[in-house]
């Protein structure tokens, strides 16, 4: 139902390199940085796998923090997603694993971003 979407971040730089590295084992990447001329000189880019759907907007944090989940395929893209948002800087807000109190299948893992966006990645499979 939602084309795109997007958060506004202290740090265009360091957010995008978090979320390049946070993003890769869902396959995503960073898809395209829209011309300065077209935002008045603020950074803003975006993610996908396809074509763009997470946008960044350099702004300062989001404020309240937003909470956005990524679809992945299985639970083994929620594992590296996890290890490697872990691993660009994030904290901990929920290690990977079952949620039951979501539904029976639900699988995920939540990482705060470096301006503390809750970012979740989520398998709805059974397995």
């Amino acid at each position: 139902m939602i084309d795109h979407s997007g958060i506004s971040v202290s740090d265009f730089d360091q957010a995008k390199a978090f979320y390049e590295q946070a993003l890769a084992p869902l396959g995503a990447s960073f898809l395209l940085q829209v011309p300065p001329e077209h935002t008045g000189g603020v950074k803003v880019g975006g993610f996908g796998r396809d074509s763009a759907a997470f946008w960044l907007t350099e702004a300062g944090a989001q404020k309240p923090p937003a909470h956005f989940a990524f679809s992945a395929q299985n639970r083994a893209e929620v594992d590296a997603f996890y290890a490697a948002a872990m691993a660009a800087g994030g904290t901990d807000n929920g290690a990977p694993g079952l949620r039951p109190h979501y539904h029976a299948s639900y699988y995920g893992a939540f990482v705060r971003d470096p301006d503390g966006n809750n970012i979740e990645a989520v398998c709805h499979a059974p397995t």
